[in-house]
């Protein structure tokens, strides 16, 4: 019998993608799409949903029991530029939805769960380059602390109660298909709509400022990938490092600007420079690449081809 499936923040940035991934995969029917709010038309014609807080444990438990779930896959989280504005927010947020589900897999309720983790673990105290898997951990933003700690109960759950939870660390995510969604990351989405419609961008982040990020199309295929990889070859039921590249404002503006020449860019940074500042500029994902295969397909020229190719077509 096909697996159910639940994704909690389907309407999310990664949640709209990861959803209709997944309805080509299972088909419509198994796969539940689930958020605080309405998503896009494509996403609510496209098969079920339920609105759900994430942060009610009887809302989430009633639709894994009324459908029958196999898999959870808990996207909702406020993201970190979002979160410095709402710490107590983001962090009732980001923790209740994750212990709700971690005890729906406790109490056998749930067989298997998803919860993505950040390169916002990492701080300041933590090697820039090639930042290893395991490593000091001193995150100064709130989405950052909170992710360090689902990352503890993660591994927790998983060794007192066996709970089979699966978990990335996803570095900066570039997608034509959503708007950006307050991460500190997301100049290098908006970057590319502001390309095309007015021909200049003006960056929140200093020229040189080099951050980890991969092409969503790869974000998502390793998600799916972990959660299909076989259980014994999982080895960190924290979370794993995941690369794609790793790339400045300046390098992303010269490659928009060798397919659209007359491209400009201007710098102010905000307080999110320093919380880039905090970050890894790039990480090293070997466990991932040895544990379950792990490999990326897009670079950087690769990927702002097929970014500004969908957005002049789109």
């Amino acid at each position: 019998m096909a697996k159910k499936v639940l994704v909690i923040g389907a309407c999310g940035q990664i949640g709209t993608e990861l959803t209709m991934r997944l309805r080509e995969m299972y088909g419509a029917e198994q796969v539940i799409a689930s958020d605080i709010r309405e998503g896009n038309d494509q996403l609510m014609q496209s098969g079920p949903f339920e609105q759900l807080d994430a942060m009610n444990k009887e809302q989430v438990e009633d639709v894994c029991l009324h459908y029958e779930i196999d898999e959870v896959f808990l996207m909702a989280a406020m993201l970190s530029a979002t979160g410095e504005k709402f710490p107590k927010k983001a962090w009732n947020l980001n923790m209740d939805s994750l212990m709700n589900v971690l005890d729906l897999g406790r109490e056998g309720k749930v067989e298997k769960i998803f919860w993505p983790s950040s390169i916002a673990v990492f701080g300041p105290t933590t090697p820039k380059e090639n930042t290893p898997q395991h490593t000091i951990m001193e995150p100064t933003t709130v989405y950052g602390i909170s992710k360090q700690t689902g990352e503890r109960w993660c591994e927790y759950y998983h060794n007192k109660y066996g709970v089979d939870v699966r978990s990335i660390r996803y570095p900066g995510l570039i997608s034509w298909k959503t708007q950006p969604g307050g991460g500190t990351t997301d100049y290098a989405v908006d970057i590319f709509h502001q390309a095309i419609s007015k021909g200049s961008y003006e960056c929140f982040l200093k020229p040189d400022t080099a951050l980890p990020m991969m092409y969503m199309e790869d974000a998502i295929r390793a998600t799916v990938e972990i959660m299909n990889a076989d259980p014994t070859s999982i080895k960190e039921r924290s979370s794993y490092n995941l690369s794609g590249m790793s790339f400045t404002p300046e390098e992303i503006a010269q490659e928009i600007k060798k397919n659209l020449p007359e491209f400009s860019i201007s710098y102010r940074p905000d307080f999110r420079q320093e919380i880039a500042d905090s970050w890894p500029g790039s990480i090293d994902d070997q466990q991932a690449r040895k544990d379950w295969n792990w490999e990326h397909k897009y670079a950087l020229d690769s990927m702002v081809q097929e970014m500004l190719q969908q957005l002049k077509t789109d």
